[in-house]
């Protein structure tokens, strides 16, 4: 009754392949956009913002990045946080270097240098896949990780070892620095999360996207119907460590306003956007928003809110919790429904486009 294609006529192909071709989705896309641009900011406190939305944002396009590696082309990364990395480090080069130049568009160009990177570290998927490929890029891992800490022109010379996030201003509003307000930053995380988004989107479901879903159930066969594995494979590490760059560089710039790599860009932090793309769902764009709420939620809830309850426990059980709560996920997700929430929900829009009948 209320989630019905009955008189919604498609009358070319455009409207047809849409990506949301139902009046009700866009509708609930717009109702989203609304609260996330309009709604948050008016509600929500500085804590709620800098603690629970910009983390939930950041992982949101991290774990997109790692899906369409993992759940569209079905290649497997243990290196994500170290294509973040690249990211990071790239863009506080170039802060360096073009001092002049908006911070949000040099955000945006620091993706590439991960892209480059991460094609270079993808050319073992033309020979190798599965586990052995997870090894692949577990190397890869360590190796950049290894970079980031021993050398020095990476960070600048910097005493600490780590990056210094620069103040940088967009139309006279700090967006960077101590003075940045977290509205300001979640504002930014939220505008380029969304157009990425729509990115990602418009490419899964072209051209490109079916190559890499081909790829993904049976590669023998796809190369038989003519897809090059070469180009299939390596721009999905391209497009893949692109968002996981432009991640890593928001992480560190809009979220933590410095770091280091010991510190942020750990094998842990790979295992945990692997854990968000499985909870969430693999091949799916909003089980990467469902897993990363989930994951980036959890910790905080747990430490402030179960106090709040009456319920005492400090941060370290708190983390502990998380880290059993997020195993047993795991294991009931893959017994139970492998394709995570992301199948939930399109259960539930099933269950309501056949209601009151039974389905």
């Amino acid at each position: 009754m209320f989630y019905r294609e009955a008189g919604q006529y498609k009358t070319n192909y455009a409207a047809d392949m849409a990506v949301f071709p139902l009046r009700q989705d866009r509708i609930g896309i717009a109702v989203i956009l609304a609260i996330a641009f309009i709604g948050i900011p008016l509600l929500g406190n500085d804590f709620f913002i800098a603690s629970v939305m910009i983390p939930f944002l950041v992982f949101s396009l991290a774990a997109i990045g790692l899906n369409i590696l993992t759940g569209y082309t079905g290649l497997i990364s243990l290196g994500t946080a170290a294509f973040m990395g690249v990211g990071a480090y790239s863009c506080y080069k170039l802060t360096t270097f073009f001092p002049g130049v908006n911070i949000i568009v040099l955000i945006l160009v620091s993706g590439l240098f991960s892209a480059a990177i991460g094609v270079l570290f993808g050319l073992p998927s033309l020979r190798i896949k599965g586990f052995y490929l997870a090894v692949a890029t577990l190397a890869a891992q360590f190796f950049l990780q290894w970079a980031f800490v021993r050398i020095p022109w990476l960070f600048n010379y910097n005493a600490s070892g780590a990056i210094e996030v620069p103040q940088r201003t967009l139309f006279g509003l700090p967006i960077t620095g101590a003075s940045a307000t977290p509205e300001t930053r979640y504002f930014v995380c939220l505008g380029l999360v969304v157009v990425l988004t729509w990115f990602a989107s418009n490419i899964v479901h072209g051209k490109l996207g079916r190559s890499w879903m081909a790829v993904r159930d049976m590669d023998i066969a796809a190369e038989l119907m003519g897809i090059k594995l070469l180009n299939a494979k390596l721009t999905a590490f391209a497009v893949s460590s692109y968002f996981a760059g432009v991640a890593g560089a928001m992480m560190i710039f809009l979220w933590y306003g410095g770091g280091e790599a010991n510190d942020v860009f750990t094998i842990r932090l790979s295992f945990t956007i692997l854990f968000m793309v499985i909870i969430g769902g693999l091949g799916s764009l909003i089980g990467s928003f469902f897993g990363a709420a989930f994951l980036s939620a959890l910790p905080t809830a747990l430490k402030f809110g179960l106090p709040a309850l009456g319920v005492p426990i400090g941060g370290a059980a708190a983390e502990h919790v998380t880290f059993m709560l997020v195993g047993a996920l795991i294991i009931i997700f893959l017994i139970v429904e492998p394709h995570g929430l992301a199948r939930l929900w399109q259960i539930g829009k099933q269950k309501l486009r056949t209601w009151p009948f039974p389905y």
